[in-house]
């Protein structure tokens, strides 16, 4: 079933090979590979505001702490491991499922690199809202392009087919369980991983009408494959991956 956004324009249920012969390449590529660009610009300004980070986010700056590793590795790495626990859950990632996994982290390890921490906490303030409608923007550019769900929304959509749960209800129960253990491992949690989670949804919401790339009038494809995952639809309304 579509989800249909405001102006009449709807996300499309595809399989990873129907999303790429749905056509408007170009827009959708350079849509798919900014909107990723622009989740890691958001993420370094987080990082730098030291007011605290998303769940995942938590999760990602604990294991930096534990490794020593770069806060982009730790995501390239973080969401390789989430693909593999994909394939128990016989979930199909897509292109921007691939170019997700890489893409973020490093654009987050480049912008770490020009950006200094926030002097001041009027600075620090407008670096972590500037992240959440950064972040809020790309991941409308990134799921408009329907390119395929990111590597954790993916996760979250397998188990919730597998168990039968609801989206919400497992996507929930992931961001406790990954915040609670960045956490434990020192990760920064703060008032904006409150203020993201209360935010990103409705800021993704916002943007994502006119974004979206149209593909109502694709053609059909007929045969058996595998079932499209509803991760771009659940996406529409919960924050980005």
């Amino acid at each position: 079933m579509r989800t249909l956004l405001r102006r009449n324009v709807p996300l499309e249920p595809m399989t990873p090979l129907e999303q790429l012969r749905a056509g408007r390449t170009g827009r959708r590529l350079a849509q798919l590979v900014v909107g990723l660009v622009l989740f890691g610009v958001a993420m370094g300004m987080l990082v730098r505001a030291h007011l605290g980070l998303e769940p995942w986010g938590v999760f990602h700056d604990g294991l930096r702490r534990l490794t020593g590793l770069s806060f982009g590795t730790i995501i390239i790495l973080t969401s390789v491991a989430v693909l593999l626990l994909w394939i128990p859950l016989r979930q199909w990632p897509g292109l921007g499922t691939i170019a997700n996994a890489v893409i973020v982290g490093l654009a987050t390890d480049a912008t770490l690199a020009v950006l200094d921490d926030a002097e001041g906490l009027a600075a620090r303030w407008a670096l972590l809202i500037g992240g959440i409608v950064v972040n809020g923007f790309g991941g409308a550019l990134y799921i408009g392009s329907q390119y395929g769900a990111g590597p954790r929304d993916g996760l979250m959509t397998g188990l919730a087919q597998r168990t039968g749960r609801s989206i919400r209800l497992v996507r929930t129960l992931l961001e406790i369980t990954v915040l609670a253990l960045g956490w434990l491992l020192g990760g920064v949690v703060g008032v904006g991983t409150v203020l993201y989670a209360l935010l990103i949804g409705p800021v993704i919401q916002a943007f994502l009408p006119m974004v979206t790339v149209d593909l109502s009038g694709r053609p059909r494809e007929g045969g058996a494959g595998p079932e499209p995952a509803p991760g771009l639809a659940a996406c529409a309304t919960d924050p980005a991956p």
